[in-house]
């Protein structure tokens, strides 16, 4: 499996950074087929390695350079040589199973939501007893979208029918349609909608209730429309009334301070703006800042 060259890589890094001695792998998967309000999420990826290169290696929080201590390796992005829907999928799914049975922590870029299915399903397989933690401004529960069941707006539609739905919980849902809002509760799905957590009534401390429906492994899948436009105006769906980074960071905190683990993740539908390059620098540090919180030892996270 070949990886990128420092110029390319994740974070530009010149060591550390070959598969043999990464603990870490990144997948690229530039896959956008079914997009609907704006294109440009097969850039995603692209766009989040090049930002990369100007996200600084220590992180002050931990007193660290994870990127060295653990090693960062990037794939050569995926070809999908116009393959398209499941074909698609089944050739993501290949590459994260392949790197799971290396030992590697897999980290997918999207391209649209679609493709999170692949490593969601990879990652079931090796840990059984995982949850899901969604991060969208969509539900993503369509059944079609489109005339197609692989549309990015059915992607969580096509998890939940080999996943436990009582297993996934999503976070900053503000848009739907009602056939979803019915989805959820018929199927126990934990959605923390945008405008409860606004309203109260989650709670002041909401993050908590977050971390308390997770099982003691946890995969993430971050679509970055979850974000307010205000801070993440480049991606395919913009959504008012998001979430900014700060307390975002927290979820991730008050979950790893309680012992359980993340075990992977993907970030998604980022769609790269000359006129906003702050959207894929954004990216491209949250995806830093989950891999150290990630492999943080539980008393070194302090939460407020």
């Amino acid at each position: 499996m070949q990886t990128l060259s420092s110029e390319n890589n994740f974070l530009a890094i010149d060591t550390h950074c070959t598969l043999d001695e990464a603990a870490i792998a990144i997948v690229s998967a530039p896959y956008e087929h079914t997009v609907s309000y704006g294109g440009g999420t097969r850039l995603g990826p692209q766009g989040i390695l090049e930002a990369s290169a100007f996200v600084e290696f220590y992180d002050d929080e931990f007193d660290k350079e994870l990127c060295f201590e653990k090693g960062i390796a990037t794939i050569v992005p995926i070809d999908f040589n116009e393959r398209v829907d499941k074909d698609a999928l089944d050739q993501i799914e290949s590459q994260v199973r392949s790197l799971l049975a290396k030992k590697k922590f897999v980290v997918t870029l999207g391209g649209e939501h679609t493709i999170s299915t692949a490593p969601i399903k990879a990652h079931y397989d090796f840990f059984p007893s995982m949850s899901i933690l969604h991060f969208d401004a969509h539900s993503d529960l369509r059944d079609t979208y489109h005339d197609t069941p692989f549309s990015h707006a059915c992607f969580m539609a096509r998890v939940a029918e080999f996943f436990p739905t009582e297993r996934i919980v999503q976070v900053g849902i503000r848009a739907q349609c009602k056939e979803e809002a019915e989805f959820i509760t018929q199927k126990g799905i934990k959605t923390l909608y945008a405008s409860a957590i606004r309203r109260g009534l989650w709670g002041q401390n909401w993050q908590e209730q977050v971390v308390s429906f997770l099982s003691d492994e946890v995969y993430i899948t971050f679509d970055v429309d979850y974000f307010d436009p205000a801070i993440m105006p480049a991606t395919g769906t913009p959504e008012p009334d998001g979430f900014l980074y700060a307390e975002t960071l927290e979820i991730f905190r008050k979950l790893r301070r309680t012992g359980k683990k993340i075990i992977g993740f993907d970030v998604v539908e980022l769609a790269p703006s000359e006129t906003a390059p702050h959207a894929a620098l954004t990216t491209a540090r949250l995806i830093y800042k989950l891999l150290n919180i990630a492999f943080a030892e539980p008393k070194d996270i302090h939460i407020g």
